[in-house]
């Protein structure tokens, strides 16, 4: 009986002794790095049920929010897409980019910037893109060098009816149809269900892949036209939507600190000026809800790709809507103004280690994310950004790491510089670089005045004070920066030498240029391998754009052999 007891235990430490190297190899084998899912909604201002909005039905984001931290007061650095996208990219705030506007890409006022995708691709990290991330168009164009993969945009009609094409009205942007549709069709006749589509598949690749991934996904709804499938109209009662309350400016507010609509109306079936009807303004506000519910939906498919891949656990999560929106507030429509309803933004954030369904009242800016994100992943901060890092918020949520924020919009040569803080936002009106005598003020309160019905300025000269303080606290704001690409003028005689020149100059065998530069043989050109070894380096980057006429932000050998002219077939 003995023999057989001491037989058994040395059979016994025989097998630990075996598993031993499995067990040590187990607990030395290094975490893996995190994944990054940035989810970008184009104008959502928090019209969210996490947001306590009653009305919203989206119970997508909701059940993000049950997973993270909602930020209850996260502000954008400029209500408009292409400078707030621009902050969220490259943690710079506008006014030290100097870029305002929707034309002009960031690299002009920043062309060392290395964007957060581009950032986490040079530490490891596969990068790739669909939808809308930086803002292209007017001219604009996304960044190639964010990208290990090439941006990829969905090719998709605006409108589903022909009803909503029937009569078009002519701007600067280019003709547009109505405000808003509600079409019987599936989620990927619209853009956004391409968009959610193709999110899926890529997630399911990069799940299986070695290196981690920095994967963002851009929505386009719910930006103007407000359209969606007929089903999210469905979900909503109009008699029982929420109107607006004010219809008035702020008073003693500068007149120019207001718009009333200019995108909106640009559509063919609102009027171009004057009020907006109470029947259209319930229709909008319906639209806009519709739209909203409609990415909710989209979003929804994503959440459940990482879910399915296995790697929810082990990604970071980050849902950001670019800017707020006015749905009729103040009488005002869209964007651009430096108000609440523009400026305050939906900013959900799930990360491994963090906490679940909580909410913080810590102030952050957009140019926060690109720290923040960098210290959840482990990477070693990057120097020179704008943007502070929250990533103990996460941890714990009664920390703040900001006791105010500050956004910008531009009106008519001035630049309104605001400061918001849990009570207050204070807006300075005045000229890049003048005398702070030339500034006009707005004061607002919002704990004794939450919606912005009067301008305190002259009210409470002390407040103003010391919001002037804080204000100062910060660099004078960049003029905005030029766009185009400057040119010396040849002198006649320089003129004639060029001539004689082409004049006597074979034709370039382009084809034979494009194989040559096309280094990855993927039958594209890169913006990396287009600028490579350029004869004239300084006026080469203005070139590409020029080139890239579908704005993808590679050349296809048509592009470059017809040096982006249009050409049949394209």
């Amino acid at each position: 009986m003995r023999r057989s007891v001491d037989k058994l235990y040395r059979m016994a430490v025989i097998s630990l002794v075996a598993l031993l190297p499995t067990v040590v190899a187990a607990e030395s084998r290094p975490t893996p790095r995190p994944n990054v899912l940035l989810i970008c909604i184009d104008d959502l201002k928090p019209v969210l049920g996490c947001y306590g909005d009653g009305t919203a039905k989206t119970p997508n984001i909701d059940r993000l929010a049950a997973r993270g931290v909602v930020f209850e007061a996260a502000y954008c650095n400029q209500a408009v897409c292409s400078p707030s996208r621009n902050a969220l990219m490259t943690g710079l705030r506008p006014q030290t980019l100097g870029i305002y506007d929707l034309d002009t890409h960031f690299r002009f006022g920043a062309p060392d910037a290395v964007t957060v995708a581009e950032y986490f691709r040079k530490n490891g990290y596969h990068t790739q893109a669909m939808g809308k991330i930086l803002h292209t168009g007017h001219g604009n164009k996304e960044d190639e060098a964010s990208w290990t993969t090439p941006h990829w945009r969905p090719r998709a009609s605006q409108y589903q009816l022909q009803s909503s094409t029937a009569s078009k009205r002519d701007n600067k942007n280019g003709p547009r149809g109505t405000a808003t549709e509600s079409a019987d069709v599936p989620d990927n006749a619209y853009a956004d269900g391409m968009i959610a589509d193709e999110a899926v598949s890529r997630i399911a690749k990069a799940a299986k892949a070695d290196e981690p991934f920095f994967i963002a996904v851009g929505f386009l709804k719910p930006h103007l036209p407000f359209v969606a499938p007929e089903k999210y109209w469905d979900l909503y009662d109009p008699a029982s939507l929420p109107m607006p309350q004010v219809t008035e400016a702020p008073r003693g507010a500068p007149s120019y600190a207001a718009q009333y609509g200019g995108e909106l109306r640009q559509y063919s079936d609102m009027p171009t000026k004057g009020d907006i009807s109470p029947e259209d303004t319930r229709k909008l506000i319906h639209g806009y809800y519709a739209a909203t519910s409609y990415t909710d939906a989209q979003i929804g498919k994503v959440m459940a790709a990482l879910d399915q891949a296995g790697v929810s656990d082990n990604t970071i999560i980050v849902m950001w809507g670019d800017h707020g929106w006015h749905l009729g507030d103040h009488s005002m429509w869209c964007k651009h103004t430096n108000y609440e309803q523009a400026t305050r933004i939906p900013v959900i954030v799930a990360a491994p280690g963090g906490v679940s369904g909580a909410k913080t009242s810590s102030l952050i800016e957009t140019v926060d994310i690109y720290p923040t994100l960098c210290e959840l992943a482990g990477l070693p901060p990057r120097e020179g950004l704008d943007g502070i890092s929250f990533a103990q918020v996460l941890k714990s949520p009664t920390i703040r790491t900001r006791d105010s924020v500050i956004h910008v919009y531009p009106r008519g040569g001035r630049l309104g510089r605001a400061i918001r803080t849990d009570h207050y936002r204070m807006v300075e009106w005045k000229k890049p670089g003048d005398d702070n005598t030339t500034a006009e003020y707005e004061l607002y309160d919002y704990q004794s005045d939450a919606l912005e019905t009067m301008n305190l300025a002259g009210n409470k000269p002390e407040v103003l004070a010391s919001l002037k303080v804080i204000l100062a606290q910060h660099p004078e704001a960049r003029p905005q920066v030029s766009g185009k690409a400057t040119q010396e003028k040849p002198t006649s005689d320089r003129k004639k030498s060029a001539d004689a020149s082409t004049k006597n100059r074979k034709p370039l065998d382009r084809v034979a240029m494009f194989k040559k530069r096309d280094k990855d043989n993927d039958g594209r050109l890169s913006r990396e391998e287009f600028l490579a070894n350029q004869p004239d380096p300084d006026e080469a980057p203005a070139r590409f754009p020029r080139f890239d006429k579908n704005g993808d932000g590679t050349l296809s050998q048509i592009e470059f052999v017809s040096s982006g002219k249009q050409t049949d077939g394209e």
